[in-house]
């Protein structure tokens, strides 16, 4: 089986600061990738470079097939991206968003319509689609980044924090969603700091640090390497030094 996300040796820096070192990832259809690490680990920076957003980097990423350094173009018509913060042109309404983002997928109208209607009416969204999303919250902006990257029926879809501001509810709706989709044959590369949710969710969790891949597996998997423990016990083992139970005594120590 081919993957149809292939990572080699891939290297990004920003000015004197490396921030992925020699990454090496194959994805394979209908996998839900849970890819998680620390702040500064690097996996905004490989989320951006998947999309097709920072084409300046070292090595070879693949997405079906098309190289995302030389047709970045072709590779953000192929993929769905919902990321944790966006610029959304507030002065529009939801409607008037999700169809001019419609318009660039080059979707039919009458299609892109009836689906528009369908997922704001699953995220009760319905009765605010003709108000402008200026005076929207946080999480009800996010329900419509989430649209915008299901639009086109993408097969791979790219979540960076896509739980953001969500109200309960809402996170069950995407938690579903991503099992159906996945089942569908789609592909799900989920890039989170919510352990609880990519161990539910994930078929597989690669764990970078430092710009490199510190383990990759399913939980199953981990809990044997690393003992039988949550994943954010693991995380914690793998990510910290000297663990968190003495961060947080000298965070406790600090007031003392």
């Amino acid at each position: 089986m081919k993957p149809v996300i292939k990572i080699k040796n891939l290297w990004k820096s920003y000015g004197t600061k490396t921030v992925l070192k020699g990454i090496d990832l194959d994805v394979y259809a209908g996998q839900v990738i849970g890819y998680i690490g620390p702040n500064g680990a690097g996996k905004s920076t490989t989320v951006k470079i998947l999309c097709g957003l920072l084409s300046s980097f070292e090595g070879e990423v693949w997405v079906n097939d098309v190289s995302v350094k030389e047709h970045p173009l072709q590779v953000k018509s192929k993929v769905g991206y919902v990321p944790e913060l966006a610029e959304m042109y507030e002065v529009l309404t939801p409607m008037e968003f999700l169809e001019f983002v419609a318009t660039l997928y080059q979707l039919p109208a009458e299609m892109a319509l009836t689906r528009i209607e369908r997922m704001m009416t699953a995220f009760g969204l319905e009765p605010h689609l003709n108000q402008r999303m200026d005076t929207f919250s946080k999480g009800m902006r996010q329900k419509v980044l989430i649209v915008a990257g299901l639009l086109h029926n993408p097969d791979i879809l790219i979540l960076d924090e896509p739980l953001s501001g969500l109200d309960a509810n809402a996170v069950i709706v995407v938690k579903e969603l991503i099992q159906k989709l996945a089942a569908e044959g789609k592909t799900i590369f989920y890039s989170s700091h919510m352990m609880d949710v990519v161990e539910k969710i994930s078929d597989r969790i690669v764990l970078i640090n430092d710009g490199s891949i510190a383990a990759d597996g399913t939980i199953e998997d981990l809990r044997q390497l690393q003992g039988n423990h949550s994943l954010e016990k693991i995380f914690a083992g793998l990510t910290t030094k000297g663990g968190v139970q003495d961060a947080a005594g000298d965070m406790v120590r600090a007031f003392q």
